[in-house]
């Protein structure tokens, strides 16, 4: 259910008036019809303000607000203010407060700052959600609901007595008997055996490695306690607001580890995410990409909503670099060409005190004077005329699997290399399909992937019996798969298939994997090319494989495992399945690139790779991140932005996003 309101693009962000005097609010009306501001957020942290006193409720303020917002055409995402608890409650209830791993009990004045397992914090939720949505049901500002803030962001899990208590009732219900439990959890390893629920602790720090399947079952659990708090939430507005959509900010897909968004999209109305760039990473955009792939996939290739990024710095990375002319307008373009019917910011005016006063607003700290006001008035322009693009969809033929359980139980204590991590290997293969101007979605591995023509799963270490069926299904009925090393090694409760590696998947991959050999720091190996030639470097990893029915397709030609296959390929059924035994230094988009052609798999040829091309809809996103002009062939259409005409060739200026509205060839 996307919200109705506002039409078209929306555009605009946070909004926090309680930080200015009312001679900036009356401005703030004029400056946001100047931009085409159409949609703000408001009251994320203003609890304090909403509920100054226990059961004492003051939204004079907000009412103000509300209706001069509503005057000036600007619909409001209503936030509950839950992330933000204010002084007087956790004084009076200083039990809500969270507690690391490490048994310290954290301070007040941060933000995330409550257990969401506590007793007196849901309760207190409850009771300031039902006189909020109570007051504003019939407020006609209000277009839709914004739950909390940022889930799982700083806090994912706490280890206070109200998480070991739920969590105790949590075990209870997902194992029924304490021996299931034992089995489930290999207690008998280092005489973990447990016999009565009241003898389980919460999986604290502790001088040596804690049970990997314990620690696993406490990201579930934690994940969960922070879904039933938003599902408390979202309940009594659904009550009570009926129509209304419901969501909360993800903490950016890619960057959150401690929240399952397969699990949270089936939870939300309308997805929402949060994506800052890492300033440092020269081709951040390509994170950004990643982002806004996964959030469309999250939300099933419906239209989702960008509900924060920044219009310049921000203010909590070692080193807040601000955004170059253009980079703002190609940031928030890319976003919409990815699936977001949104371009929201971390906030509307850059805020004069605070934790946060270093990071930008849509309104600088310069003032409207500023080059970058008038980037976001162009900004406003451009989204005005891209309405059209709402709506529409981004169809992908390529998927890559992720799995934020096999995250979680692969960045665990005493694997086989401190090197091996989730997002290396996800972010080198995203990268590589990027730059060979592949679109792609996300999929867990259970889930229907017969559309697709080629399936990758580049850090599926945890996969489930079930999971593997699927992805043998898939390429027995014609599908091309691509797994990378470490993966299909351990089921659901972090315990290691039987037999052979990779279990999961062996009898899919045609092959058997008798040693890992991880690599020293800076070690490298080479390969064999399709020729047998010398094809480059790779590191971090090599394994002796033993093909069973698969073909080697590279070799190592150097390392422990010289002589023995590196890559391989596996004709089952009327589809392949590819296994890459290592990672390569260079070459990863070259190896890509075959599977792709095997696959039939279409995509623009003889483009560099600093240019960005995504279709939505009937809508073609040119995004040059270059420093040169690049031409592209074969578009046809009219160009949305400037209204030029297009009957082939279209030149992209450098750092310039070009929107045509496609003309199908007869």
């Amino acid at each position: 259910m996307y919200p109705e309101r506002p039409a078209g693009i929306a555009f605009g962000g946070d909004y926090n008036p309680e930080q200015w005097p009312r001679e900036v609010l009356e401005e703030d009306a004029a400056l946001m019809r100047e931009a085409g501001v159409n949609l703000v957020s408001l009251g994320v942290f203003s609890w304090a303000l909403m509920e100054p006193a226990e059961g004492r409720f003051t939204f004079g303020w907000l009412d103000e607000i509300l209706d001069r917002l509503h005057a000036a055409g600007v619909a409001v995402a209503l936030a509950t203010p839950t992330a933000a608890p204010p002084a007087w409650f956790v004084a009076r209830h200083p039990d809500v407060l969270p507690v690391t791993r490490e048994g310290t009990r954290i301070g007040f004045g941060g933000r995330q700052s409550a257990c969401s397992s506590a007793p007196a914090f849901r309760e207190a939720t409850a009771r300031l959600v039902r006189a909020l949505a109570g007051h504003y049901r019939d407020h006609p500002a209000v277009a839709m609901w914004h739950v909390h803030n940022e889930y799982g962001a700083p806090l994912g899990e706490c280890y206070c007595e109200h998480s070991v208590a739920a969590w105790r009732e949590w075990l209870r219900r997902t194992y029924r008997e304490v021996p299931a439990l034992n089995d489930a959890w290999g207690a008998a390893f280092w005489g973990q055996t447990y016999t009565d629920w009241s003898e389980i602790d919460a999986p604290r720090a502790n001088h040596t490695v804690v049970n990997p399947a314990q620690r696993l079952d406490y990201a579930r659990f934690s994940d969960g306690e922070h879904r039933a708090h938003y599902a408390l939430q979202r309940d009594i507005l659904r009550e009570l607001t009926p129509g209304v959509p419901v969501t909360t900010n993800f903490a950016g897909t890619v960057n959150c580890k401690s929240t399952d968004l397969w699990r949270w999209g089936r939870e939300v109305d309308v997805v929402a995410n949060d994506h800052y760039l890492r300033a440092e990473r020269p081709d951040n955009h390509i994170d950004l990409a990643m982002s806004a792939d996964l959030a469309r996939s999250v939300a099933g290739g419906a239209p989702w909503m960008l509900m924060e990024h920044s219009a310049g710095a921000v203010n909590w990375q070692p080193r807040n670099l601000a955004k170059r002319p253009g980079e703002m307008r190609r940031n928030s373009l890319a976003h919409v060409a990815r699936g977001s019917d949104s371009v929201l910011f971390f906030q509307f005016r850059a805020s004069r005190f605070g934790a946060e006063k270093f990071h930008s607003g849509l309104v600088p700290h310069a003032g409207t004077g500023s080059e970058q006001w008038r980037e976001v008035v162009r900004l406003g322009a451009d989204l005005r005329r891209l309405a059209g693009v709402r709506g529409s969809r981004v169809r992908a033929e390529v998927a890559l699997v992720w799995d934020w359980e096999s995250y979680w139980a692969l960045e665990l204590d005493w694997r086989p290399s401190v090197d091996l991590a989730f997002r290396e290997r996800m972010d080198a293969f995203y990268e590589a399909l990027w730059r060979e101007h592949v679109t792609v979605d996300f999929v867990h591995p259970s889930a229907d992937i017969s559309g697709y023509r080629v399936v990758v799963a580049p850090s599926s270490y945890l996969l489930t019996e079930a999971s593997a069926k699927n992805l043998h299904r898939y390429v027995e009925s014609g599908g091309n798969l691509f797994v990378s090393y470490f993966s299909g090694i351990v089921d659901e409760h972090d315990t290691i298939h039987p037999g052979a590696h990779p279990g999961a998947l062996r009898e899919l991959l045609g092959l058997s994997i008798e040693e890992f050999h991880p690599l020293r720091e800076h070690e490298t190996v080479t390969l064999t090319g399709g020729d047998g030639d010398h094809a480059g470097t790779a590191r971090v990893w090599s394994e002796r494989v033993r093909p069973a029915g698969a073909l080697a397709v590279r070799e190592f030609t150097s390392g422990p495992d010289a002589g023995h296959p590196a890559l391989t390929r596996h004709d089952l059924g009327a589809g392949t399945a590819w296994y890459l035994a290592t990672a390569p230094v260079t070459g990863l988009r070259d190896l890509l690139a075959q599977v792709l052609d095997h696959a039939g798999v279409s995509r623009p040829r003889g483009l560099p790779d600093t240019l960005e091309l995504v279709r939505r809809g009937g809508h073609v996103f040119l995004i040059n991140h270059g420093d040169e002009p690049v031409t592209v062939e074969g578009v046809t259409g009219v160009s949305v932005l400037d209204g030029v005409r297009h009957d082939g060739p279209v030149t992209v200026a450098s750092g310039a996003v070009t929107v045509v509205a496609d003309t199908p060839q007869p």
